[in-house]
């Protein structure tokens, strides 16, 4: 009894997130929602090109592993058929999202920022962080470089962030896989994200109702998935669907493969896709990176792969909703644990707020509260690697000896049973 008690309290400190304090440096993603399915709140940071010199308080993130350089692009999307659910009135549903994906020629196209610049300001001014205390770095990629052609046809893998959370803090992972041959579309969830910046400099921040259920903020973001599959289906036909009619990367038309979908989230994020799934039958497998799960989805039969990757404290044994939807999956299931993780060791958090811990007016427990023991640099290599090794296999037919079992290369993960 005392141990379920001891267990439960885990449970309702990770799905909560943070108070206090932390509660204001992590508004973006922390937690998915009260025992009640009401919605709360994360955070994060960024990366800088290799041999750039480092300023005082510089964040960066690990470089990508795979073969390719990587490309990218913001795209400003409008969906008219469509009310935004989270603002009064009739206006129709915008987003932004960015493609991630090998790139050719980058030493002429700049390098991307991890977040535009007004978005910036409302990011560091929201979460109480002094002027000049850390600098938000570039990525590894780069603005409208063309597509290596090289890389054949790509297969795509959506991301969808925490509650509040913007889509940024899924580069590490995002332009990872995109340097292995993949088209990685992060998605930021205009009203939900705490800043959202469109072309202009106009910044749209969180304006859902206090106390709105996870299972709505959920069927909102399938929704926005839906449209965005439906945007690159358009490209893949030769259209440009950006609002502003910016110029699409060289070689973008040719590449998207629409017969080869994945999705992941983390926190939220993960939450959402099975509903997007459901929602969406183009979506050939999913990834699920420690988010609870709500709605009537998880009780719905679903016939394809599934990845759920939970923290330390955190799977099926411990979480009823992972435990009902495992029950539905008939398709290739797989229940990992990261050891020494927390639940905000699957967002880029992981390793840019131990690179500045006072910035973030966090103390040493306080960071192992938050992103646990695993070493920053580790947990995102497994993350990256398992990720890779579950969509090759489901998407490209890559068999990997990784996802047979516990393996000595990495004892950090467990296979749940």
């Amino acid at each position: 009894m005392k141990h379920a008690r001891k267990r439960q309290s885990r449970l309702r400190a990770r799905v909560a997130g943070t108070t206090g304090a932390l509660a204001v440096i992590l508004s973006a993603g922390v937690g998915t929602a009260s025992a009640a399915g009401k919605t709360t709140g994360t955070a994060v940071a960024t990366t800088a090109p290799e041999g750039t010199p480092q300023a005082p308080g510089q964040l960066t993130l690990p470089a990508p592993t795979g073969p390719h350089r990587v490309g990218t692009v913001d795209l400003h999307l409008r969906d008219t058929s469509r009310a935004d659910p989270w603002v009064p009135g009739n206006q129709p549903r915008e987003l932004m999202v960015s493609l991630w994906y090998p790139a050719t020629h980058t030493s002429r196209y700049p390098a991307a920022p991890w977040m535009q610049s007004a978005a910036a300001a409302h990011f560091l001014a929201g979460r109480q962080i002094p002027p000049g205390a850390v600098t938000l770095p570039t990525t590894a990629g780069h603005t409208g470089a063309p597509v290596d052609h090289k890389a054949g046809k790509l297969p795509v893998l959506l991301y969808s962030t925490g509650l509040h959370g913007d889509r940024s803090m899924g580069t590490a992972l995002a332009q990872d896989l995109a340097s292995r041959g993949y088209l990685v579309v992060t998605i930021d969830h205009t009203h939900d994200a705490s800043e959202v910046e469109f072309p202009g400099g106009r910044v749209e921040v969180n304006t859902m109702p206090q106390g709105s259920h996870a299972s709505h903020t959920i069927a909102v973001r399938a929704a926005d998935t839906h449209f965005v599959i439906n945007q690159l289906a358009a490209i893949a036909r030769g259209h440009n669907p950006d609002v502003d009619h910016k110029t699409l990367p060289h070689g973008l038309l040719k590449a998207v493969d629409m017969h080869r979908i994945g999705m992941f989230g983390a926190s939220l994020g993960g939450g959402t896709v099975p509903a997007a799934m459901h929602a969406d039958s183009r979506i050939r497998a999913g990834a699920n990176l420690d988010g609870q799960l709500f709605g009537s989805e998880i009780n719905k039969p679903l016939d394809r792969p599934f990845l759920m990757f939970s923290s330390q404290h955190h799977n099926r044994n411990d979480d009823k909703s992972w435990a009902r939807f495992w029950r539905h999956l008939h398709g290739e299931r797989f229940d990992l644990k990261l050891r020494g993780a927390e639940h905000n060791s699957f967002t880029d958090s992981e390793v840019l707020l131990p690179q500045a811990p006072g910035a973030f007016h966090l103390t040493p427990p306080q960071l192992v509260q938050i992103l646990g023991t695993i070493a920053p640099d580790r947990a995102i290599e497994i993350q990256r690697t398992y990720l890779a090794a579950f969509f090759d296999k489901e998407l490209r037919h890559h068999h990997s000896h990784l996802l047979d079992g516990p393996s000595h290369h990495y004892p950090e993960v467990a296979f749940v049973r």
